[in-house]
């Protein structure tokens, strides 16, 4: 050993050392596992949407539009609250700022709400609801051609229902998987099949459905108050300041009313006109994709009249906007069931590991060692076949299981039909070999002995050998 360098040979015989609890042994409990978090289904939604403050907030993908909607009520509110209300309240009254302060956070809060909610989307079908429905389908086509041969044709993708007497088609949707529900229909943008669907409003960044419908009716409702009620105070403001000074220097002394009374100008009418748009609708009880396709008339008496209209203005009106609020169906904020393995239980102290679910469920449904297995009349034993009962079915499952090649062991031949009693071997007298018959093309004609016969001589006489055998090996291994 050299001086520096004793520890060379050492050095290469050294075991690195192998660590165990980094990698997953297959003999762990897989219970050892460590389990990732729960997912919200928001977060794999499959439609075209954003979901802010953990799924609470949900919106469309497209955003910009409503972030302009959001400045350009802001701003203008603000400016009118800034420069205009503390001279209307000194020269007129107190109650100018205060009605306006009530229109602005009412417009805020049903946009909001509008906005950040559910519209009604319905839920897309599941692998297995969709090979179902596409097997009715298939059905339903065979049906109608009167037979299941021939050229394949396209599977029918409407239904027809009656509603009050009027006949409604159901459509089919490729994306969602679903026939649609009436009224109902997918959205291009939001790619998502949303309940009585009105429009996508840009404006407001989501869709107009079943379930923010109202909200958004009240939005643009109270916007076209408060955009009338701002463009009213803001001339208001001018001219009472034009009587003082002249129009020019009002002008000049107030730019924020100018810029007000530009904005409101040319906003009220589109509001306004959108707002008494929607009251004609929720009159008739109609939506906005109905009124361009021209469904329904709003004449009772013609062929293609609307039959979700109560047939009253007020009824109409009481059921969209006071009527009970439909619950979400998409569920967003509930978790995701993880497919976790169900793991058998331990029995007479045996642990299953690495079984997967499948395994263990096919496992537990064939008990073939733990419960007697009972044969029907439609179970018959086939010849060459070998089943398994009665004594064989007893086994523990420290016992080895008896070998597929054994023959049939029931209850009626046991193992007194395979092997001698010990009286008859016992009993039994050996034939000589003048007694022992020739083979069967040597006996003499006249001979008494049968094949039967035959054949239990022989299988005695193989017996007889296989015992000797093993005697003499016995002999040979103690010799040894």
């Amino acid at each position: 050993m050299t001086p520096g360098g004793g520890s060379g040979p050492m050095k290469d015989c050294e075991y690195s050392q192998i660590s165990t609890h980094s990698s997953s042994s297959p003999m762990e409990s897989p219970h050892k596992k460590k389990k990732s978090a729960p997912k919200r289904k928001w977060e794999v939604f499959p439609g075209r949407n954003k979901f802010f403050c953990n799924g609470r907030i949900m919106m469309a993908r497209q955003t910009g539009v409503f972030y302009l909607t959001l400045v350009l009520i802001l701003v203008t509110s603000g400016l009118f609250f800034a420069f205009d209300c503390p001279y209307l309240s000194e020269k007129i009254t107190p109650a100018i700022p205060a009605i306006g302060g009530i229109l602005f956070f009412f417009v805020m809060g049903t946009l909001l709400r509008t906005s950040f909610s559910d519209p009604g989307v319905l839920p897309r079908a599941t692998p297995d609801e969709a090979a179902d429905l596409e097997r009715q389908i298939g059905n339903s086509e065979d049906i109608a051609n009167g037979s299941s041969s021939g050229g394949y044709r396209p599977p029918p993708r409407t239904k027809e229902v009656i509603i009050n007497g009027q006949t409604v088609k159901l459509k089919y949707c490729f994306t969602c998987k679903i026939f649609r529900p009436p009224r109902a229909s997918h959205c291009s943008l939001c790619d998502n099949c949303v309940e009585r669907f009105d429009h996508h409003c840009p404006w407001v960044g989501n869709c107009v459905g079943k379930r923010n419908y109202r909200f958004f009716y009240m939005f643009i409702l109270s916007l076209s108050f408060l955009t009338v009620f701002i463009f009213a105070f803001v001339i208001t403001h001018v001219i009472l300041r034009s009587q003082q000074t002249g129009f020019l220097s009002a002008l000049k002394d107030s730019p924020a009313s100018v810029l007000e009374a530009v904005v409101c100008f040319f906003s009220v009418w589109s509001i306004v006109g959108l707002s008494g748009f929607h009251t004609y609708l929720i009159s008739s009880n109609q939506t906005t994709n109905e009124d361009i396709k021209g469904s329904w008339s709003n004449k009772r008496g013609k062929e293609n009249y609307n039959p979700y209209s109560y047939g009253n203005i007020f009824t109409n009106c009481c059921a969209a906007l006071c009527g009970p609020l439909s619950p979400s169906l998409i569920d967003r904020r509930g978790f995701i069931q993880p497919d976790t393995p169900q793991l058998a239980g331990p029995s007479n102290g045996i642990t299953m590991y690495g079984a997967t679910q499948s395994q263990s469920n096919m496992a537990a449904a064939t008990p073939l060692l733990q419960s007697e297995p009972s044969i029907t009349s439609e179970e018959l034993p086939l010849p060459g076949k070998t089943t398994i009962s009665g004594p064989c079915a007893t086994l523990t499952l420290g016992q080895p299981t008896p070998p597929s090649s054994m023959p049939n062991l029931t209850s009626d031949t046991g193992l007194t039909d395979m092997i001698p009693l010990k009286e008859e071997h016992e009993g039994h007298q050996f034939l000589t070999p003048e007694e022992a018959p020739s083979p069967p093309g040597m006996l003499p004609s006249g001979s008494p002995i049968t094949h039967s016969h035959t054949m239990h001589v022989l299988s005695l006489a193989s017996q007889d050998s296989l015992h000797e055998d093993s005697v003499r090996g016995l002999v040979k291994l103690s010799s040894v």
